[in-house]
């Protein structure tokens, strides 16, 4: 029998968002090699951080890829909330939600799951398979010295989920919970999937430059003794006006999480970073480069340090070349 060599580390990923040829250049250049229709490493495993769909040309090749690594064990995933969106989505209410679905098909929640369904739609399999697949995705991972959630560590929401499902996985009650506003399940989904947003004053918005309007800011979660809005935010658009300089609020002060420096590494994703990679925290990296609007994949290759190194960034420019449509053999992996 062939026994496998000492694993060395894991090599963390952030949002794919559909962009999936960019996904298959990047694990090769980390060392990772086709066989079998699998990306295998001898030393090493991916942590995939969540997002895969949505958005980008080649969704069905990233979760192809994703899942195969997944299922050989020779990679981990957490939940973004894209997955969630979808699985809410395609999940009928039950009667006294007043709507027909957990997540309503409005206009803004169709434009954003439109390119999935789109490449999906000649695979309806292919499609419920990959649901039920998310819902066996955690919402967040601990192990070897290391930490991974999509959007925002918060331990007390986190033993919370913990106590009625030591997995860290959702169920389909979980889900149909997580559609009302204040119930438990919300709170967890939200914060671990979608992290911490702040009102903007009424009759202010952000017109984001990806299309949508927004009334809320995201807000991090690292910081030692924040006192502005300015201390927090964490996003690539500016706040409107002089916001920066707002004084937090004692109810915005407690909606904040902190996650300290003496705490493990931390892998988180979701926040549309753009330019060089680089660490907002010793312990905390953000692997989320905006990768569908043409910024870059990041991986972060962790091989058991505690004290983050932004050396240990790869990635890959994703190429207007991206947007082509993909060939049979780059969803055939076989």
């Amino acid at each position: 029998m062939k026994t496998r060599a000492r694993l060395e580390g894991y090599d963390l990923i952030g949002d794919v968002h559909g962009c999936g040829a960019t996904l298959a250049a990047l694990l090769e250049k980390l060392g990772y090699h086709q066989r079998g229709g699998v990306y295998r490493h001898p030393r090493r495993r991916v942590i995939f951080l969540g997002d895969l769909i949505d958005r980008g040309p080649r969704i069905r090749l990233a979760v192809r890829i994703a899942r195969r690594m997944v299922e050989e064990g020779e990679a981990h995933i957490v939940m973004g909330n894209h997955e969630v969106n979808a699985l809410a989505y395609c999940h009928p209410a039950p009667g006294g939600l007043g709507r027909d679905w957990l997540r309503e098909h409005s206009p803004r929640h169709n434009r954003i799951i439109m390119e999935t369904l789109e490449q999906y739609r000649d695979h309806p399999q292919e499609w419920e398979d990959a649901l039920a697949w998310f819902m066996d995705i955690p919402l967040c991972l601990e192990r070897d010295g290391l930490r991974v959630v999509h959007a925002c560590w918060d331990q007390p929401l986190i033993d919370e989920l913990r106590l009625a499902r030591p997995d860290a996985c959702i169920d389909r009650n979980f889900l149909v919970d997580s559609a009302t506003p204040g119930t438990r399940a919300f709170r967890i989904l939200d914060r671990l999937t979608r992290g911490i947003h702040i009102p903007l004053p009424a009759g202010m918005a952000i017109h984001s430059g990806d299309g949508y309007t927004r009334r809320s800011f995201r807000a991090h979660f690292w910081a030692e003794a924040p006192c502005t809005w300015g201390d927090v935010v964490f996003q690539p658009d500016n706040l409107p006006g002089e916001l920066e300089q707002r004084s937090l609020s004692s109810d915005e002060r407690a909606m904040l999480s902190h996650y300290g420096v003496d705490q493990p590494p931390l892998f988180i994703g979701h926040y549309w970073c753009e330019g060089v990679p680089a660490l907002p925290a010793p312990n905390i990296a953000c692997l989320d480069y905006s990768a569908v609007k043409f910024g870059r994949l990041v991986a972060y290759r962790w091989s058991g340090e505690r004290r983050l190194d932004a050396d240990n960034f790869t990635w890959l420019s994703v190429p207007r070349e991206e947007q082509t449509r993909p060939r049979p053999w780059e969803i055939d992996l076989d």
